[in-house]
C-alpha cells in the first residue's frame, strides 16, 4: 500500500496526468492558467517519472500546484490513490493509458478529459497487444481532443466514434503575462522617453562580468542605452551594484526608490514582482542562467509573451524546447559570450528590429491558446456543474 507524503489541498482539485515527460512544462502552464483562471482550485500534476530536473518540492512549483509520481496498476495502489488525492476531474495528456486507474477514477464519477492525444501513445508494445483494453476504456473520456489526423485515425481504428475526436493544435506552453504596477510603468516610461534600454533577467555570479562587458561595447554605438540588471542564485543586488559602481558605470539600484536620471548606466533590481515591468519596457532581454551549467535559468515564453526580443546561451536546461520554439520563429538569438551580447543589444535595441522578433514571439506564445481556452471551458463547465450538483 502507497505512503503519501503530502496531503490532499482542500477544495476543488483538478488531475492532470502527464503521460509524456517532454510535455511538463506545458503541462505546468496549463495548470497554471486553470488555477488562475478559478480562485480556490489546485492542480495535482502525475507523472510515470518526474523530470531529472523538477524538485518535488512544492515550493519549486507555481501556487496551487503539486507534483506526484502516478501509483501502480495494482487495485490496492489504484484505490489507495484515489482516495488520497479525490481529484474532482481529470485532464489525461498525450495517451499511454492505464487501464485500472481510468476505469477506477470512472466508477468514482472523476470526469476525464483526454488531450493532446498522438499516434505514439497508442502504438506502445503493450497496446498493440491489448487494442481491446483501449476500445473498453476510450469511451470513457467525456471529450477526446488529438493532434493530428494521423491519431483521428488511430483512434478511430480502435473503436472510438469519428464524431467523438475532435482534432486540435498541439499543446505547448504559452507563457504567462506577468503583472506589474501600472503607475510604475508609466512613470518609468516617462522618465526613459527616447531612451534605448535592455534587460538583464537572472543573471547569475558567473554571467556579470559577461552582461556589464557587453553593455560597455554597447554603449560605445548608443550613448544613452539604459541596462536593468535583476541578480539571482549566487549574486546579490549589493554584489552586482558594487562591481557595476567598480567598473564605473553610473549605477542605480531601483529597489531604493529610485527613478533613473539621463546619466544613469545600469539600473539595479532584484525584487522578482518587476520583471514584468521590465520585460515591457525593454525591448530586447538577456535571460540569465543560460551561461552556466546546472542552473535553471529563465523561462523565455515569459519575456517572448511582454514583447521582449530573447538572447539567451547555450545551457538553457529544462526550457530547451521553449528556447528553441523562439529560435526557430526568429523571436530569440542565442549567443556564448560579451561581444557576440553586446553587438546583438546594439542591433535589437533598433525599433524596427526588435519589433520584428517580438511579433514573431508573440505567434510563438499564441500558436497554443485555442487548445488552452478548449481544456479551460471544459473544466470551468465541469467543476461548475459538480459544485452545482453538491
Amino acid at each position: 500500500m502507497p505512503v503519501f507524503d503530502k496531503l490532499r489541498p482542500v477544495g476543488e482539485l483538478l488531475w492532470i496526468h502527464c503521460a509524456e515527460g517532454e510535455a511538463f512544462l506545458a503541462v505546468q502552464d496549463l495548470a497554471s492558467r486553470q488555477i488562475a483562471g478559478r480562485p480556490g482550485l489546485n492542480v495535482l500534476i502525475s507523472m510515470t517519472a518526474l523530470p531529472r530536473d523538477t524538485d518535488r518540492d512544492d515550493a519549486t512549483l507555481p501556487l496551487g500546484v503539486h507534483l506526484t509520481v502516478v501509483c501502480d496498476e495494482h487495485p490496492e495502489s489504484v484505490a489507495a490513490f484515489l482516495d488520497h488525492w479525490a481529484p474532482n476531474c481529470c485532464v489525461w495528456i498525450w495517451g499511454g493509458l492505464r487501464p485500472n486507474l481510468i476505469l477506477m477514477a470512472s466508477q468514482r464519477n472523476c470526469v476525464l478529459y483526454l488531450v493532446d492525444a498522438d499516434t505514439a501513445g497508442f502504438d506502445g508494445r503493450r497496446d498493440r497487444w491489448l487494442p481491446d483494453v483501449a476500445r473498453n476504456l476510450l469511451p470513457l473520456f467525456t471529450a477526446v481532443m488529438v493532434r493530428t489526423p494521423a491519431t483521428a485515425r488511430r483512434l478511430a481504428q480502435l473503436g472510438l466514434e469519428k464524431d467523438d475526436i475532435e482534432i486540435t493544435s498541439a499543446l505547448q506552453a504559452g507563457g504567462q503575462a506577468l503583472p506589474c504596477n501600472e503607475t510604475d510603468l508609466a512613470d518609468l516610461a516617462s522618465t526613459c522617453v527616447g531612451r534605448a534600454i535592455w534587460f538583464a533577467n537572472g543573471v547569475q555570479q558567473e554571467e556579470l562580468q559577461t552582461v556589464l562587458a557587453a553593455h560597455r561595447q554597447a554603449l560605445r554605438l548608443s550613448h544613452r542605452l539604459l541596462l536593468v540588471l535583476r541578480p539571482a542564485g549566487n549574486l546579490t543586488a549589493q554584489d552586482a551594484f558594487a562591481e557595476a559602481r567598480a567598473q564605473e558605470f553610473r549605477v542605480l539600484s531601483w529597489d531604493d526608490g529610485n527613478y533613473p536620471d539621463e546619466t544613469t548606466q545600469v539600473l539595479i533590481s532584484d525584487d522578482v514582482r518587476d520583471v514584468g515591468l521590465f520585460y515591457r519596457v525593454a525591448p530586447v532581454s538577456f535571460l540569465g542562467g543560460s551561461l552556466v551549467a546546472g542552473r535553471h535559468g529563465v523561462d523565455p515564453l515569459e519575456a517572448a509573451a511582454l514583447g521582449s526580443a530573447v538572447l539567451y546561451g547555450p545551457r538553457v536546461g529544462r526550457h530547451l524546447q521553449s528556447y528553441s520554439r523562439l529560435a526557430t520563429a526568429g523571436a530569440a538569438r542565442i549567443i556564448n559570450d560579451s561581444a557576440a551580447l553586446g553587438m546583438a543589444v546594439s542591433r535589437l535595441v533598433a525599433p524596427d528590429q526588435a519589433a520584428l522578433m517580438a511579433h514573431a514571439g508573440w505567434d510563438v506564445v499564441t500558436e497554443g491558446a485555442a487548445l488552452t481556452d478548449r481544456i479551460t471551458d471544459l473544466v470551468q463547465d465541469t467543476l461548475d456543474t459538480l459544485q452545482g450538483v453538491s
